[in-house]
C-alpha cells in the first residue's frame, strides 16, 4: 500500500518509478486534478497531455478522480481518456464526460447536511454553507461567490438559507455540502468539524483556503475508485494513484503504489512513501513516462 504510519523524511529528488519481480504491471493510473494534474494557472501542460495519451496508447486506463464538479471539467475533457469516465466530487458521482451522462451517484442525505451545519455553526460561528447538486450549486447570502450563479435562474439563490437551499431541485442528487469560514485556520477547521460532526458524513478538504467539502458517510475518493476498478477487474495492486490534498488521503492509502506531488500538503507527504516532481514541473506526466519506459 502507499500509505505509511512512520515518520517522514523529505527525499532530495521524487522518487522514480520503481517495479519490483512481484509487482504487477499498472492497469490503471487515478490523479487527482488541482494542485496534481492541472499546473498552477489551470491548464493541463503539453507533456502531460502526451504522457497522458502515451498511457492510453499503452493499455493504461487514466481516471481523474477530483472534487471538481462536472461544470468544471472542460479544462480536461479533450483529455479523456476512451472510455471518457470521470469520479468527481470527491466520488459522489460517477460521470461519463463525452455523454455528459451521470451514472451514478451516492448522495449526502439532506438531514445529515442539515446536522453537519447545523453542529458547525454552533462549533465555529461565521461559516456559511452551499449545497452542490448534480444540476449546480445553490448558497447561502453570505457564502463567497466563485463561480457565476446559475444562468436563467427565477430563483436569486443566494438570497436563500441553508434549509432553503437543501429544498431547490431536490430531484437532483446532492452531492456536497461546502462550508466556508472567511477566517480559520483551514487544518484547525476541519479538525474542529470531524470532532463536531464526523459521525453525519465524510468531512475532507481540497482547497488552501477554510472550505470544507462534506460527502456521504463512506464516499470517499477510493470507494468509488474501488467500485469503478472492481468493475472492470482491476486489482487495487494495479493502481497507482496521484495527490496533494487531504481528500485524496483515502485514494492513496487503497491504490497500491501512491504518489504525492513535491508541493502537496504536508500530511500527504507525511503519508505517502513515495513522491513525484510537483505539479508545476510535470510531476504526474514524469511518471508516467516512468511506467511506460518500464514496460518496455
Amino acid at each position: 500500500m502507499g500509505i505509511v504510519t512512520s515518520a517522514f523524511e523529505p527525499a532530495a529528488h521524487p522518487a522514480p518509478y520503481e517495479k519490483t519481480f512481484a509487482d504487477p504491471a499498472p492497469r490503471l493510473i487515478a490523479t487527482d486534478l488541482d494542485g496534481t494534474l492541472l499546473r498552477d494557472d489551470k491548464t493541463v501542460s503539453a507533456r502531460t497531455v502526451a504522457a497522458l495519451e502515451a498511457a492510453e496508447a499503452a493499455g493504461i486506463e487514466v481516471f481523474f478522480v477530483t472534487g471538481r464538479p462536472a461544470r468544471w471539467m472542460g479544462v480536461v475533457a479533450p483529455h479523456l481518456a476512451g472510455h471518457g469516465i470521470a469520479i468527481l466530487a470527491n466520488g459522489a458521482a460517477v460521470y461519463d464526460l463525452r455523454a455528459d451522462r451521470l451514472i451514478e451517484a451516492f448522495p449526502l442525505p439532506e438531514e445529515e447536511a442539515l446536522a453537519v451545519a447545523y453542529a458547525l455553526r454552533e462549533a465555529v460561528p461565521g461559516t456559511t454553507f452551499a449545497v452542490e447538486r448534480t444540476g449546480g450549486i445553490h448558497r447561502e447570502p453570505a457564502y463567497p461567490l466563485i463561480e457565476p450563479d446559475r444562468p436563467g435562474s427565477t430563483t436569486p439563490v443566494e438570497i436563500l438559507p441553508l434549509e432553503a437551499l437543501l429544498a431547490v431541485d431536490p430531484a437532483q442528487p446532492l452531492l456536497k455540502l461546502l462550508a466556508k469560514h472567511p477566517r480559520m485556520d483551514p487544518d484547525d477547521f476541519l479538525a474542529t468539524a470531524l470532532s463536531v460532526a464526523g459521525r453525519h458524513g465524510e468531512i475532507t478538504r481540497s482547497s488552501e483556503s477554510a472550505l470544507l467539502e462534506i460527502s456521504g458517510a463512506g464516499v470517499s475518493k477510493a470507494t468509488t475508485l474501488a467500485k469503478c476498478c472492481a468493475e472492470r477487474g482491476v486489482t487495487a495492486a494495479e493502481v497507482v494513484a496521484f495527490g496533494d490534498m487531504p481528500n485524496d488521503l483515502a485514494m492513496l492509502g487503497w491504490a497500491g503504489t501512491s504518489y504525492a506531488v513535491a508541493n502537496a500538503h504536508p500530511q500527504v507527504l507525511a503519508a505517502t512513501t513515495r513522491h513525484a516532481a510537483a505539479n508545476e514541473d510535470d510531476g504526474v506526466a514524469r511518471v508516467i513516462e516512468r511506467i511506460i519506459a518500464a514496460r518496455r
